[in-house]
């Protein structure tokens, strides 16, 4: 469904009108596209104090855009704050930015670069806290549709490992993400899974996902479509999976990006083999979006609604995910994202079941992520979507859908879009070092943490 207001507020009379009540003015965001794959303008590299991290200029120098110690119009702003270890060096970050935040372009990114402090040391993680804190009350007040975002580098390391994070957070692939924190680890999963002929798994930055079989439950329709044909675009071999029942949508999408229709319950016993089945050479990506609601207040809400939300958004997560690491169907280097949700972390009044599985499935990733590294090689994420319009959403009465379009930094609702650019960096082969993590995609929704 179009969203009016931010039509209205694009005009004159409606930027006059919005500017006298003091309503919203959400600014259009600059997705990624074909004309358009990068910011327009330079990118600004500052620091605070003397940099922990090395590398970082040479992965800058990397990401598209041309890299300046001076501009009067930055599209992004780099501040390498890793060097920021006590309450005292936190004016050096206030003497970097106050001077230049207000020249960034509309629709500009700034990334602030932090540590992982060593244990024992209170005083650097205090200071390293505080940025997190900076970052997301600075994506709260920036406006003009530009974003703001923390990427931890782990002390001692380089940002080599942290280059496609910076590519997809200084593009505008990442428009509805923003306040976001990012706590990279070591890379030490091994390669990912591509062309033999291709041994460097980022040699081509514009199809990263070559040589690669992607699943992506729920994908006949909305967010799931959307991260099927963008990992299709991206180079990977796309088996769209949905409900029997969503048979003839399902293969419409799967037609359109040359994908394989697997119509499939997730719940089923035999899902896990059956998946296999149609990846004998293995996963190297497997999406877990499939999702329904159920929704009612606790005390209306039967058994039969609680257990039918548990059982398909996290328990069949859950047994799949088990059962083909177990079996070896996600080979070393591949990579498992879920689909959360901001309702499992801020909670929604008649929503107990789908707020439940949903922060289950960020139990699921905080602690497999860091074991099925060791154990598989396999890194485990999850995306954490707010309002987003959809089908789902256009349903959503009138004041409840304004109200979930204006309760963010950015004043608008994402596009599935927003949510699959996300899916497909965690899924890519350079994206080894993200693990573990729940990325908000929500435009710094003012619900939850």
């Amino acid at each position: 469904m179009a969203d009016r207001y931010l039509h209205l507020s694009g005009t004159a009379p409606g930027r006059f009108l919005t500017r006298r009540l003091g309503l919203p003015q959400p600014a259009p965001l600059r997705r990624w596209s074909l004309e358009t794959p990068h910011l327009d303008g330079p990118l600004l590299h500052l620091a605070a104090g003397t940099p922990a991290v090395t590398g970082v200029a040479e992965v800058l120098s990397r990401v598209g855009l041309p890299v300046v110690g001076r501009a009067d119009r930055p599209a992004a702003i780099v501040l390498d704050a890793t060097g920021v270890a006590t309450a005292a060096g936190l004016g050096d970050v206030h003497a970097a930015l106050h001077p230049v935040v207000r020249s960034l372009a509309p629709g500009g990114r700034i990334v602030a670069l932090g540590t992982v402090p060593p244990p024992g040391d209170h005083h650097q993680a205090a200071a390293q806290q505080a940025l997190e804190g900076f970052v997301r009350s600075l994506g709260k007040e920036i406006g003009r549709g530009s974003t703001v975002q923390l990427v931890r580098i782990p002390g001692g390391g380089t940002a080599h490992d942290a280059e496609s994070t910076l590519r997809f957070l200084l593009s505008p692939r990442s428009a509805y993400v923003s306040g976001q924190v990012i706590e990279l680890t070591a890379a030490t999963h091994g390669p990912a899974p591509g062309p033999a002929s291709s041994p460097d798994p980022v040699a081509d930055w514009s199809a990263p996902l070559i040589g690669r079989t992607a699943l992506v439950t729920g994908a006949a329709r909305g967010i799931g479509a959307a991260v099927a044909s963008v990992l299709a675009r991206d180079g990977a071999q796309v088996i769209a999976l949905d409900v029997p029942q969503a048979h003839g949508e399902l293969e419409r999408t799967a037609d359109r990006l040359g994908a394989t229709a697997l119509p499939l319950d997730i719940t089923a016993p035999d899902a896990a083999d059956r998946i296999s089945s149609a990846a004998p050479d293995g996963l190297g990506i497997l999406v877990h979006n499939a999702g329904i609601t159920r929704d009612r207040r606790l005390a209306n809400m039967p058994a039969e609604r609680w257990t039918s939300v548990i059982e398909v958004n996290l328990d069949s997560v859950l047994r799949t995910t088990d059962e083909l690491l177990k079996a070896g169907a996600i080979p070393r280097g591949g990579r498992i994202v879920a689909t959360a949700s901001i309702a499992g972390i801020s909670g929604n009044a008649g929503q107990t079941n789908y707020a439940a599985g949903k922060a289950g499935i960020i139990g699921l990733v905080r602690s497999l992520g860091p074991r099925a590294a060791v154990d598989h090689g396999v890194t485990v994420n999850a995306v954490a979507p707010g309002f987003i319009e959809t089908k789902m959403t256009a349903a959503v009465p009138f004041f409840i859908r304004a109200a979930g379009r204006r309760m963010n930094s950015l004043s608008q609702g994402g596009l599935p879009v927003d949510v699959a650019e996300a899916v497909a960096w965690f899924a890519q082969p350079a994206s080894s070092a993200v693990n573990g993590q729940v990325l908000r995609v929500c435009g710094q929704s003012l619900l939850g943490a």
